[in-house]
């Protein structure tokens, strides 16, 4: 079995889950999540502990590929509860001279260097706000789903992916962008 797989999840006070066969639902106070789990595991809930099981074997060999799917229903049900009761953060940066957004409702506006204004609609489920320091600008997303939160902000940056001389374009907050040398001229 697999060592994620086995774990159990608790489920926090402030959160229900039901199960109805494959679908698992969670609700909390930062919102409704649900998913399908695959017919090769079995979810278990008892009370407030959650656990998976491969259905129908007991050893990963005999299985052939539930095992590697048991650690995955695992974590995406654990990221599930805590999306639900805690929720999800990722910032970017805009890194560059003449580099701004804007947010009007649920849209941003970004100028990254183009000769127009990209207008991105963050989708629903996703909250984005905008904090200005001095110059720099950057985005905080919020979300309950880990997958749609990770999906918004690598579209996001992929509007203007870090260039590797100047370190130009949006990032995420804590990546390092190694820098490449320019030319070195005559010598």
């Amino acid at each position: 079995m697999s060592r994620v797989g086995k774990l159990p999840i608790e489920i926090p006070k402030a959160v229900t889950a039901h199960l109805a066969g494959q679908l698992l639902k969670v609700e909390g106070p930062k919102g409704k999540l649900s998913r399908t789990i695959r017919p090769e595991i079995k979810a278990v809930l008892d009370g407030t502990t959650l656990t998976f099981e491969i259905a129908g074997g007991t050893s990963v060999r005999e299985e052939g590929k539930s095992g590697a799917f048991h650690g995955m229903e695992r974590a995406l049900a654990a990221n599930m509860i805590k999306g639900v009761a805690e929720g999800f953060v990722k910032e970017l940066s805009l890194v560059g001279t003449g580099y701004r957004a804007e947010q009007s409702g649920a849209t941003l506006n970004l100028a990254l260097g183009y000769s127009h204004m990209i207008d991105y609609v963050v989708p629903t489920g996703v909250t984005a706000s905008l904090t200005k320091e001095n110059r720099d600008v950057s985005i905080k997303l919020e979300s309950a789903d880990n997958q749609l939160l990770g999906q918004v902000a690598a579209q996001i940056r992929s509007l203007r992916p870090p260039e590797p001389y100047k370190g130009k374009g949006v990032r995420y907050k804590d990546e390092v962008v190694k820098t490449k040398a320019g030319k070195s001229g005559k010598k």
